[in-house]
């Protein structure tokens, strides 16, 4: 693989400029689940995140990205098609996105198409709809062919991975759940969904899933070394999603640490004074399902969070060294980002699903490319998980795909602080009956509108209320602000907005 960084290659004003018959750059796409911006680098203080820190330390952190959904077959299917999740009508795990649209061409395929060996190791595309034909290597079958409206059979775990925990010793006894230790079948070890999400603890093995997702891409990365073309490798983290397992290791890293819980802490969902009823969905999908949190049990399951966090960290880190024994650093644009956030007690959410707050909309996103001027900032420009495809393909000086909905940022890795006046949307549909929620973020503030039988809306000042608590919508000097955020969610649902019943002409 190309390994000489290609001199006099720089960012221009919309980002970069690739010089004629100069090698071109990899990527190494690196993602995660469910994980919020707790790290150290992020301003908490109390994680254990050093190669996290070390990538942002070399690239560029963004404080404000956010996710178009906040559940992840919908938001990888935005970010990974390049088109918002009201283009796409998908609004849960199940649909396959090209069977409604096959002219739209994927970010790994569209790399392959351009002369990349594309390699996946891990979830990048949600379980299931796996975009089988963009990875040269690696990948799973899929195993659902239907679009939005069809039925969707259940997704299989994938047997090659348990049968790797099984050699390595993984996969029997060896958990802790909630601190106790529970026989746990090895067909079940890494089962996050319905009653196997609700549980935590510490595995009793070094061999999780996530050793098992990095040690693949590791292999990748020899295997690209080794070959005289540019390379995509993707490496999807399942972690810190439910069942919240990691090596014990993790755990101790927060055994003296005082976790603080949110400021508007609550044992059960609860929407709060002043806020319109759709702004809470009253169930919680991922744990404390059906039953309230305690403050110790809620300290006991963020320093689960927060191991897993860590394990991911530290995976990472073994792919960074790996890039680093190849030769592949000046080379290769290194890419973290996330499909959403996750609550941790905030107003008594612990889940993501239907969530329009901040931390389950905002999220990590940290780029690394060895030829960026702007390495070592942090940006505070809004963007969007949609924009990293654009992003990639300008970086890597690829054509322009005119079908793509996001915007490229590119040149905000030369200047972090470089104008970039867009506003990220999100959006929610709680009932299969059309978008129950809008939300809009700007640097400033936080706009959501909701549909349907919670109607209503809200407005936050993000600068001056960061735990948002306070609805600021029905105050009379921001109501021209309001009416101009009303306008743009309209706008962007596209008509696909739930009704009330008043409006769907229902009557008692």
């Amino acid at each position: 693989m190309n390994k000489i960084l290609p001199l006099g290659l720089g960012l221009v004003a919309g980002g970069a400029a690739l010089i004629a018959d100069e090698p071109k750059m990899n990527v190494l796409f690196i993602m995660s689940d469910d994980m919020r911006t707790d790290w150290n680098c992020y301003g908490t203080p109390e994680m254990h995140t050093p190669n996290f820190d070390r990538l942002a330390s070399e690239g560029v952190l963004f404080q404000h990205n956010y996710c178009q959904y906040p559940l992840s077959g919908p938001s990888r299917t935005s970010l990974l098609s390049g088109h918002s999740p009201v283009s796409t009508r998908i609004y849960d795990n199940s649909p396959w996105w090209q069977a409604d649209h096959p002219e739209w061409t994927s970010l790994p395929m569209y790399f392959k198409q351009n002369g990349y060996t594309t390699y996946v190791s891990g979830k990048i595309f949600h379980s299931g709809i796996e975009d089988s034909d963009a990875w040269d290597f690696g990948g799973w079958e899929r195993r659902r062919n239907k679009g939005v409206g069809d039925f969707q059979p259940s997704y299989v775990s994938d047997e090659e991975h348990r049968l790797w925990v099984e050699s390595k010793g993984g996969g029997k006894n060896l958990i802790k759940k909630n601190g106790k230790r529970e026989m746990l079948p090895s067909d079940e070890y890494n089962v996050g969904h319905g009653s196997h999400s609700d549980r935590w603890g510490a595995s009793e093995t070094e061999y999780a899933s996530e050793t098992a997702n990095a040690d693949k891409a590791i292999e990748f990365i020899k295997q690209a070394a080794q070959k005289d073309e540019p390379f995509f490798i993707a490496c999807g983290f399942s972690k810190p999603h439910t069942p919240c397992i990691a090596p014990q290791r993790f755990f101790d890293l927060y055994e003296d640490v005082e976790i603080p819980l949110a400021e508007d802490f609550c044992t059960y969902p609860m929407v709060p004074r002043g806020f319109p009823a759709g702004a809470i969905r009253d169930i919680n999908a991922d744990v404390f399902i059906n039953r309230r949190s305690s403050p110790e049990d809620a300290r006991s399951f963020i320093r689960a969070y927060w191991a897993c966090i860590s394990y991911v960290d530290w995976n990472v880190g073994r792919l960074i060294d790996a890039l680093d024994e190849a030769g592949l650093r000046d080379n290769t644009i290194i890419v973290f980002c996330v499909d959403h956030g996750f609550m941790l007690g905030e107003k008594g959410k612990w889940s993501k699903a239907g969530s329009l707050w901040e931390e389950a909309t905002n999220v990590p996103l940290l780029i690394v490319d060895p030829r960026a001027k702007g390495n070592g900032k942090v940006s505070y420009r809004i963007t969007e998980n949609l924009d990293i495809y654009p992003t990639l393909i300008e970086l890597c000086g690829l054509p322009e795909n005119p079908s793509l909905e996001g915007t490229s940022f590119a040149g905000l890795l030369d200047n972090p602080e470089a104008e970039f006046d867009k506003p990220a949307y999100t959006v929610w549909n709680n009932h299969g009956k059309g978008v129950t929620g809008v939300a809009i973020r700007t640097e400033r503030w936080r706009y959501a509108e909701f549909y349907g039988a919670g109607a209503g809306r809200m407005l936050i000042d993000e600068v001056n209320d960061p735990d948002e608590l306070v609805n600021l919508a029905d105050q009379p000097e921001l109501a021209p602000l309001v009416e101009k955020f009303h306008q743009m969610a309209e706008e962007y649902v596209k008509g696909q907005r739930e009704l009330t019943a008043e409006e769907a002409g229902v009557t008692e």
